[in-house]
C-alpha cells in the first residue's frame, strides 16, 4: 500500500500505564543549606559562579533491603516494565553519577558529562542495529505520532509504503488497518514489510524495536517511542537516510524539521536526558546479553511458551490473530466466557500479575512481553491461565 507524503493522516500506537517504583537508597546525607552569601560574574559567557553556604545534616532513615518478591509482573503495553538490573544500576548512579558531583538529571544537556552519555548510546545503538555511517540517529520527542511517516519533515513529494500501527495523528483509530506494519498494533498482528524496493519505506517499530535483528539498509526510516522495549516513555528514537534529511515542506514546524536535530546532533533544545541515559544503560544490557541475535532466541521461547498455552486450552482461550503474522511481543487473547475475563484480570493482579486488560479497541486481555519480561514472568502466567481454566470448567 502506498500514500502520499501529503495526506493528512498519520499512525502510531500510545498507550500508558503504571509501573512500580523501587525504593531509594541513601543514608546520612550531606545537603546545603539555603545560601548566605552568593556572587557571581553578570556576564553571559561561562564564568566560575562562587557560592558560600552554610551546611546541615538531614537524617534519612535506612531503607528496607530491594528483593525481586517487592515487584510484580509488568505486562504492560507501555510504558513497560524494565530489566531490574538496569534499574538498580540507575538506582545506584541517581545521585551522584560516577562520581561527578550530581544526577543525570541535573546535567547541563551541553556539558562534557551528558555528551559523553549520548554519545555512548549512540555508538551502542548503532552496534546493536548494525545502522550504517549514512543513517542519522537521533534522539528526540514527541512519540511515534510526532514521527510519522507522513511527517512533512522527509519531502514534500515522496510516495512510501507505510509500515505503522492503526491510529491517526488525532488518535481516531482508521476504519480500515494499513496491510504493513512493523510494529505490532493493538490487534497482535506484526505482518512483513512490502518488497518493493523501489520505494522508500518507513516504519513505526516502537513494539519491536531492538526485539530483534532488523537490516536497517532496507528503510528509509525507523522510529519507535522507547517506551517499550529500550526506556522509559519520553524518549523517540529515529534513524533516518541522510539524503531524505533536509527537503521539508517550506511550512515544517522547527522542532519536526530532521535536519535541525541531525544539525545539531539532537541537542537543538534541551532533549529529554535522563530517558536517554536510560536508554543508554538499556542498550549496554542488551549488549551484554549477546546482541539482538540472543535477545531474539529469548522473545521467541517466551512467545512460543505462552501461544501454546493458548492453542492448547481446547478453545477456553482464543488468539483471535492468524498464526503467520502473530507478535513476539504483544499477546492478544479472549475467553469462550467473555464474563470471565474481568475476574481473569482480577485475579491475575492479586498474583503480582498486572496490566493484562486488553486494548479498548480489541477487548480480552493483552500480555506485552517484551525484551525486559523475564522467561518467569510468562510461565507464571501460563500456570496461572492453567489454573484458571480449571477452577472454571475448561
Amino acid at each position: 500500500m502506498t500514500m502520499s507524503m501529503s495526506a493528512a493522516a498519520a499512525t502510531s500506537t500510545t498507550t500508558t500505564a503504571s509501573v512500580p517504583h523501587l525504593k531509594s537508597a541513601t543514608a546520612t546525607t550531606q545537603i546545603a543549606a539555603f545560601p548566605t552569601t552568593l556572587s557571581r560574574t553578570s556576564t553571559y559567557a561561562k564564568k566560575p559562579i562562587s557560592i558560600t553556604c552554610s551546611s546541615t545534616t538531614l537524617q534519612t532513615p535506612p531503607p528496607a533491603a530491594a528483593s525481586a518478591t517487592d515487584r510484580v509482573f509488568n505486562f504492560a503495553a507501555g510504558p513497560a516494565t524494565l530489566p531490574e538490573n538496569v534499574l538498580l544500576k540507575a538506582q545506584s548512579e541517581l545521585y551522584n553519577w560516577r562520581g561527578c558531583g550530581m544526577s543525570v538529571m541535573e546535567m547541563s544537556h551541553r556539558g562534557k558529562e551528558f555528551l559523553s552519555l549520548i554519545q555512548k548510546a549512540e555508538s551502542d545503538l548503532r552496534t546493536l542495529l548494525n545502522i550504517p555511517s549514512e543513517y542519522s540517529v537521533l534522539f528526540l520527542q514527541g512519540g511515534a505520532t510526532a514521527n510519522s511517516p507522513l511527517s512533512p519533515s522527509i519531502s514534500a513529494n515522496l510516495t512510501i509504503p507505510l509500515i505503522t500501527s492503526s491510529r491517526d495523528l488525532g488518535g481516531t483509530r482508521l476504519t480500515k488497518r494499513l496491510p504493513n506494519t512493523a510494529s505490532p498494533n493493538p490487534s497482535g498482528a506484526d505482518y512483513p514489510k512490502p518488497a518493493n524496493e523501489n520505494e522508500v519505506l518507513v516504519a513505526d517499530m516502537s513494539s519491536n524495536f531492538c526485539s530483534k535483528p532488523v537490516d536497517v539498509s532496507k528503510f528509509g526510516v525507523i522510529y519507535a517511542g522507547a517506551q517499550k522495549n529500550v526506556g522509559p516513555s519520553g524518549v523517540t528514537i529515529a534513524i533516518i537516510r541522510s539524503d531524505l534529511i533536509g527537503n521539508a515542506q517550506p511550512l515544517t514546524p522547527v522542532m519536526l524539521d530532521y535536519k535541525i536535530h541531525a544539525d545539531n546532533n539532537s541537542l537543538y533544545n534541551t532533549p529529554p536526558c535522563y530517558g536517554i541515559y536510560m536508554c543508554g544503560l538499556v542498550f549496554e544490557d542488551l549488549i551484554a546479553q549477546g546482541g539482538l541475535s540472543a535477545v531474539e532466541q529469548k522473545n521467541l521461547k517466551k512467545a512460543d511458551i505462552l501461544y501454546d498455552a493458548i492453542d492448547g486450552s481446547k478453545g477456553f482461550y482464543r488468539c483471535p490473530v492468524e498464526t503467520s503474522v502473530r507478535s513476539l511481543m504483544n499477546v492478544p487473547f479472549t475467553l469462550a466466557k467473555p464474563e470471565l475475563e474481568a475476574e481473569f484480570v482480577k485475579e491475575a493482579a492479586k498474583e503480582k500479575m498486572v496490566q493484562l486488560k486488553g486494548h479498548r479497541s480489541v477487548g480480552g486481555m493483552r500480555a506485552s512481553i517484551y525484551n525486559a519480561m523475564p522467561l518467569a514472568g510468562v510461565e507464571k502466567l501460563v500456570a496461572f491461565m492453567k489454573d484458571f481454566q480449571a477452577r472454571h470448567g475448561g
